[in-house]
């Protein structure tokens, strides 16, 4: 079955569609690096800039496809305007004004152009927030437009999904639109993982863990540069498995060394063995985690593994880099488990076999790590802190709304 891949970045949907039995027939994206690495992975036709440097003829003929032919047309366009950090910093201004949004009518013309049989459309969960969603309903009034103007019947369904609940090793919650040209009606698959406490009543597996996940790669040979660096380096080993910076207040069982929410949630992270990874971000600072167990910065298969790629991925680009593109990717298993939906419900072509990207599950893994106490030069910190004062109202967003911060780094 053939797809056409926009906002392809590293490849997360387009390796989950691959394992569901999807070509990408055309990728396309405006990163050097997203671009490069693609072309040392994959044969993919691959366009190299802007969405809309291309015409939908140039897309439609790199892919070798007229249009209608396609499958599937898939792609995450870029989310910025929409993310929790963007409102908090711009509070109810349109989302829609913001020049990054353009690439929602890009995704809508070639829509519009191609008119494949079925379209996936990824974005992150603040793109559906209730009273700020003016970028869902451009979507969905643009794909109105379309089905007035060519006679067709794209019929748009729309979820919230937490990849955890379908065994990615990862938390993180994405928005996804899925429409039929011919307006049949797409339900999404229900969650078979949940919270272990949960599964023997719910009938569900226990969710994927991070141990099940990398345990394998604990003696592989690691790549340079993975110790933390940077002022709080020497203060993670005190804050034990899947706890952050809070450990460290006066709600939390550490010291007080900072205020209750001062700090960006991910802000000395760490994994725990038992529990799925926290998202993995594309743009940490040097204190921003999730970091491993082992208080280090995680490998380059390990990310790959809590995204849930093919193992065998290659990268030609620096730990930044990778980062960058690992984070921004849709978590290739929950692709794969929509894909597979895809074919059954919408394109009468459902797969027997068992799910390829899923990890396996290993079992009860290790105790968790011993737990240092706090070194001497951090003690001076321990005091009465003030809490938060609110979304949007603490300093890190008021100089972020004064333009001092760049999204992403610490506050």
């Amino acid at each position: 079955m053939k797809a056409i891949s926009l906002f392809t970045g590293v490849g997360g949907l387009d390796f989950g569609f691959e394992a569901a039995g999807f070509e990408t027939s055309v990728a396309g994206d405006f990163d050097r690096v997203a671009c490069d690495t693609v072309s040392i992975n994959r044969p993919w036709p691959l366009l190299r800039g802007p969405i809309d440097d291309f015409s939908s003829n140039t897309i439609l003929k790199t892919a070798r496809l007229s249009q209608g032919e396609a499958d599937v047309l898939i792609g995450g366009p870029p989310c910025q305007p929409f993310s929790k950090s963007s409102y908090w910093v711009s509070g109810d201004s349109k989302r829609l004004d913001d020049p990054r949004a353009d690439t929602l009518a890009s995704y809508l013309r070639v829509l519009g152009d191609a008119l494949p049989r079925t379209f996936l459309l990824e974005n992150v969960a603040g793109l559906a927030f209730k009273g700020k969603d003016e970028g869902l309903q451009h979507l969905l009034n643009g794909i109105k437009k379309i089905n007035r103007k060519h006679g067709v019947k794209y019929n748009v369904s729309i979820a919230k999904l937490n990849a955890a609940d379908f065994g990615v090793p990862q938390r993180r919650e994405r928005v996804f639109l899925v429409g039929h040209r011919e307006g049949r009606a797409f339900s999404f698959p229900d969650p078979t993982h949940c919270e272990p406490s949960l599964a023997g009543e719910s009938g569900l597996e226990p969710y994927r863990t991070a141990w099940d996940s990398i345990a394998d790669l604990v003696d592989a040979p690691l790549e340079e540069g993975l110790a933390m660096t940077g002022k709080w380096a020497d203060l993670l080993p005190s804050i034990p498995e899947g706890e952050n910076y809070l450990w460290h207040t006066p709600r939390s069982g550490g010291l007080p060394l900072f205020g209750w929410r001062t700090r960006y949630w991910s802000f000395l992270l760490k994994l725990a063995k038992n529990q799925p990874s926290w998202t993995i971000q594309a743009q940490p600072g040097s204190a921003i985690g999730p970091f491993h167990w082992a208080n280090r910065r995680l490998s380059e298969a390990e990310l790959c593994r809590l995204q849930t790629f093919p193992d065998g991925l290659r990268f030609d680009c620096g730990r930044t880099d990778v980062q960058k593109l690992v984070g921004n990717a849709v978590p290739s298993l929950l692709a794969e488990v929509l894909a597979r939906s895809i074919r059954s419900q919408l394109l009468d072509s459902p797969l027997a076999e068992p799910l390829r990207l899923i990890p396996p599950s290993r079992g009860a893994p290790p105790p968790p790590e011993k737990v240092k106490s706090v070194p001497k030069k951090f003690r001076e910190l321990i005091g009465d802190h003030a809490d938060h004062p609110g979304t949007g109202l603490g300093q890190g967003a008021k100089r972020l709304a004064a333009g001092e911060l760049v999204l992403g780094t610490e506050a």
